[in-house]
């Protein structure tokens, strides 16, 4: 769908021509109106221009080169002077008023691989499975009586009267497409036929003749308990991971994960639902995420030697942003007070509804929310720790782009979420990347010489850094004195490693000659502030909300961390930044992408969905934002480790320390 982009009044709408210019690529043109964006007219090219702030010009990194004709720039922020002397525009900002030729300098690219078995999660079948109690989807043989001159039936009455006689099922229902294909089935399997049907509404009732539909009718009598598959999905700000699981065993048979496709849109969740606000916007942003979920589930389905139409269900986790923007739900209320949803428990859908590339219609059940910063992600972390069961205080965090964090036990609950941004998961960094082959995910630095020992993943040459690494390289430049508390290089030192960059200073992990690309990778001066403000966000966000309650972090009993790098983080290092408290280690467990495996268990059983819709009702939400208890706990905690050192006793015992030489190689 093309933006719509009406000319100023008095100014006839006319057509340009403009011609794209980008390195290694032949030039594409394009015929738009006048007053079109640029980075529209280079979307309606098929080219892709990055705009991790949503188009609001905050970023300014999709600066483009206007080499001939013009455009008018309704902003020049981001841009110096010499810039604009140079023909640099922001794409988001500046719009078409004639013919023009465009250079488009290289994107910044997001290292993309899908899942290696580094970060494929163990997963164990829960205790005492049972397919046929737990499952709300089955696999049922139906052999019929053909029909004769004495038996003139129609087709869907007989299968109707054979389900409920064989099977108990008295009100059987379907969908247009499935009594299209129904007859054709019939016949060819010779009046027997496996049906694939949703039991959810029978057995989440007490009430008698409730509505069973049915998913797919396939000609012969299958296997009954040969593989019928599912999918667990977590749609996380910054990686989509999807599960493939077998709904009879119960087992995951196959796991991948990739870049939300939105990032190009916005880092953030403001930044996504400011894109989605505009004109066709929220459309791209849902197609966006679709695509990534789509060809993810196409990987799988090659791995696991299925068909797409083979899947049946799926139990999609996401934090509320991300569930409006799959289901092309109008998000801007999320950001504008008093921040309220548009919904936090969705009804269940079909895939054609929403648009998964799998049987059309297969069950989709999209877990519950809490509120607009507390979404199914955390209500799904929370059945999956097990916290809504626990006698002990508990704390449960999610660290991620959003850092959602919950309080309470058995009793009660409270929850908050703060915008940490996506720098601990490697997005937005210079050389950032997932925890993948090539990563670099540990680093020490030699106290007396500042240079790098590092330990990649695959023990290979390093093509960047993931999370874990970003939080162990913080913590030992600030140890080392390579860093002071606010997170400034020391130039002054006795070493090539620090130096000034093009975006200021830096410190090299890797010389080129080390690295797959040949090229220096680097921490920048911008690098660490990105950390520190995601530290700081993340840090604030569970003392405000243990003060709110009238707790102290020493009184909590246990420490759960999720999301998807959490089982990987040293403690050590991410007490050493300021990232996590400073209590004794033996309180904190790690528990890895607790969204996915929340899923994974609504998914299985429907009893595991209903445990998830009563965390979510019994939670209180507290606001952060309403409060300036949370932006002083956050100014407070933009500094390693803190402002207060006294709260890090341990670090401070370090840093009068001067520890000498390197560990022993891991």
């Amino acid at each position: 769908m093309t933006a719509f982009n009406p000319a100023p009044l008095g100014i006839q709408a006319l057509e340009h021509t403009v011609t794209f210019r980008h390195q290694d690529q032949p030039d594409i043109s394009v015929t738009v109106s006048t007053n079109t964006l640029v980075s529209e007219a280079a979307r309606q090219a098929g080219i892709e221009i990055n705009q991790p702030c949503g188009g609001q010009g905050r970023c300014g990194r999709c600066a483009v080169q206007v080499t001939l004709g013009s455009v008018r720039r309704r902003s020049t922020i981001r841009l110096q002077p010499e810039d604009i002397e140079q023909g640099y525009a922001l794409a988001c900002q500046s719009v078409i008023e004639g013919d023009a030729v465009i250079f488009i300098p290289p994107q910044e690219k997001i290292e993309r691989r899908l899942t290696t078995d580094r970060t494929a999660a163990e997963v164990t079948v829960p205790a005492g499975y049972e397919y046929e109690r737990q499952q709300t989807i089955r696999r049922l043989h139906v052999q019929l009586n053909p029909p004769s001159m004495d038996d003139q039936t129609d087709d869907w009455s007989r299968l109707q009267t054979a389900v409920r006689l064989q099977h108990k099922i008295e009100n059987l229902q379907a969908s247009l497409p499935v009594l299209q294909k129904m007859g054709e089935a019939l016949r060819a399997g010779d009046w027997q036929v496996t049906i694939i049907v949703d039991l959810s509404n029978v057995l989440q009732s007490l009430e008698g003749q409730q509505p069973v539909r049915l998913l797919d009718i396939q000609p012969g009598l299958r296997d009954e308990y040969s593989p019928l598959w599912g999918l667990a999905i977590d749609i996380g700000t910054t990686t989509v991971t999807v599960w493939m699981v077998d709904l009879v065993s119960g087992q995951v048979r196959a796991q991948a994960a990739e870049y939300n496709g939105q990032i190009a849109r916005g880092e953030d969740v403001v930044s996504r639902i400011i894109f989605a606000s505009k004109d066709s916007g929220r459309e791209e942003m849902r197609h966006r995420v679709l695509e990534t979920i789509n060809t993810l589930v196409e990987s799988l389905c090659k791995r696991t030697q299925s068909q797409p139409e083979e899947i049946v269900k799926a139990a999609i986790a996401g934090n509320s942003t991300m569930m409006h923007l799959l289901l092309g739900i109008p998000a801007a209320s999320i950001r504008l007070s008093p921040f309220i949803t548009a919904i936090n428990q969705p009804p269940p859908f079909t895939a054609r509804e929403i648009g998964l590339a799998i049987n059309p219609e297969a069950r989709i059940d999209c877990l519950p929310g809490v509120a607009s910063y507390v979404g199914a992600d955390i209500t799904a972390g929370v059945l999956a720790s097990g916290l809504d069961d626990a006698e002990a205080i508990t704390l449960f965090l999610d660290v991620g782009t959003n850092g959602e964090t919950v309080l309470g036990n058995r009793d009660w609950l409270v929850t908050c979420a703060c915008s940490a941004g996506p720098a601990f998961e490697g997005a937005g960094m210079q050389h950032g990347m997932r925890a993948t082959l090539g990563a670099i995910e540990e680093v020490w630095i030699n106290h007396e010489t500042y240079e790098p020992r590092c330990r990649v993943i695959g023990n290979v040459k390093p093509k960047g850094i993931c999370g874990s690494g970003l939080i162990s390289l913080l913590a030992e430049m600030f140890i080392s004195g390579l860093l002071d508390k606010s997170g400034n290089i020391n130039l002054s030192l006795p070493t090539k490693r620090v130096r000034q960059g093009e975006h200021g200073p830096e410190y090299v992990i890797a010389w080129g000659e080390e690295s797959e690309s040949g090229q220096d990778i680097v921490i920048t001066h911008v690098d660490i502030d990105n950390l520190l403000r995601a530290k700081a966000a993340i840090y604030a966000g569970f003392t405000v909300l243990a003060e709110q309650v009238g707790f102290n972090l020493a009184e909590v009993e246990k420490i759960l961390i999720g999301g998807s790098f959490g089982k990987y983080i040293n403690v050590e290092k991410a007490i050493q930044i300021g990232l996590l408290p400073d209590v004794p280690w033996e309180r904190f467990v790690f528990l890895g992408n607790t969204a996915v495996r929340g899923a994974y268990y609504a998914l299985l059983d429907w009893q595991a969905l209903e445990r998830i819709e009563k965390i979510a009702r019994r939670m209180t939400y507290i606001e952060l934002s309403a409060d300036n208890a949370f932006y002083e706990a956050f100014t407070s905690a933009l500094f390693l480790p803190h402002t207060d050192m006294s709260k890090f006793p341990s670090v401070e015992a370090a840093i009068s320390v001067k520890p000498e030489g390197l560990p022993p190689s891991a």
